[in-house]
């Protein structure tokens, strides 16, 4: 069976395929980026150039190589990707396993997100954004008054785009106004919220037709490159826990429910805990997998596998929830690969003092 991949050159997808090749599918994967360079990377057995989903040729070369490849599937990993895709998926000759349309398109707008989230009565940062540089500062002085510290962000993208953590207005202003002058964005493309300090949770899920398939949490402990950055995490662990919390799984579970009243295909929550350890939620991902999907893969719960069996119309069979406990390790770094490793071999290990 034929896949394509999209944003292959990228470590989020070539986690999926390291899944996929867990898995007992019979692939042959095609692989897109709009990258030249970085799609070097990707181990699909074929590999083709894209334009960025921003630009107006993208779609027309995804159905070209759909329709030249007879590919039966499409899995949609960038969040600019996931929106072009989902909003064409009927011009698309191929299977793609999507959340509805709303949802997507709320997701996406943290600041619409967490309105929305607030109105289903479930845990988020406080926040707000505001219309101009005046609006901004008027926003940023009101949540000064209720907590130390905001969290300052650009309202769409991943991988805490724009994002740095301040504790008054100038810093908030000065760091949009950067941005603004350099990368073009504007005072609405901005988001400010309460700065969460605790512990950071992923909850990644699998639904199909309105019924949870799987549902797996992992705590982060540390982040790559994280001390190299202000807030000192980077949005992507170097390594990661397992967790069975059932306020973490509770949690979330009702904000993907909030967010879609029939929940289709990949919703992956990010969480995290304010000054009183209380989780809120902070973003879902609807349509992608987090960057580390291939951690519960090699664990034994393959969602990507289930990510294709869906596309594909199998029904697929609920395996539970939080299932693998609190002892598995997700360790990663750069140019060393991953590993799972259990709680028993990282204790294991002897000091020299001990000797």
């Amino acid at each position: 069976m034929k896949l394509l991949l999209t944003g292959a050159g990228g470590s989020a997808s070539s986690n999926v395929l390291d899944a996929l090749k867990l898995s007992t599918l019979d692939l042959d994967i095609i692989g897109v980026d709009s990258s030249q360079r970085m799609i070097a990377l990707s181990a699909a057995s074929q590999k083709f150039l894209v334009p960025h989903a921003t630009d107006e040729e993208y779609l027309s070369d995804i159905i070209k190589l759909v329709e030249k490849y007879s590919i039966q599937v499409i899995h949609v990993q960038p969040d600019s990707e996931v929106n072009v895709l989902s909003a064409n998926r009927e011009k698309l000759n191929a299977s793609i396993f999507l959340p509805d349309q709303d949802a997507i398109d709320l997701a996406r707008d943290k600041e619409k997100f967490a309105v929305a989230m607030r109105k289903a009565a479930v845990p988020v940062p406080i926040s707000g954004d505001g219309g101009g540089k005046l609006e901004f500062i008027q926003v940023c002085s009101e949540l000064l008054r209720s907590v130390p510290k905001l969290w300052v962000r650009a309202r769409t993208g991943a991988g805490s785009r724009a994002s740095l953590p301040v504790t008054s207005t100038s810093q908030a202003v000065n760091w949009i106004e950067w941005w603004i002058q350099e990368k073009n964005l504007a005072w609405k493309d901005f988001q400010v919220s309460e700065f969460l300090p605790g512990q950071e949770y992923a909850l990644q899920t699998v639904w199909q037709n309105g019924l949870l398939i799987s549902a797996e949490a992992r705590v982060r402990i540390s982040y790559l490159y994280g001390f190299l950055t202000p807030s000192g995490q980077s949005s992507t662990p170097s390594v990661a826990r397992t967790t069975s919390n059932p306020e973490v799984y509770e949690v979330g579970l009702n904000a993907i429910r909030a967010l879609s009243k029939n929940p289709h295909g990949i919703f992956c929550v990010d969480m995290k805990t304010d000054f009183d350890e209380k989780i809120k939620v902070t973003e879902i991902n609807a349509g992608r997998f987090f960057t580390t999907s291939n951690f519960f893969a090699h664990a034994g719960v393959n969602m990507p596998e289930m990510s294709v069996r869906g596309a594909l119309g199998e029904t697929l069979s609920p395996i539970g929830v939080g299932t693998l406990g609190d002892d598995l390790f997700w360790i990663r770094m750069v140019d060393m690969g991953f590993k799972l490793v259990h709680r028993d071999e990282i204790e294991s290990y002897a000091r020299v003092r001990d000797f």
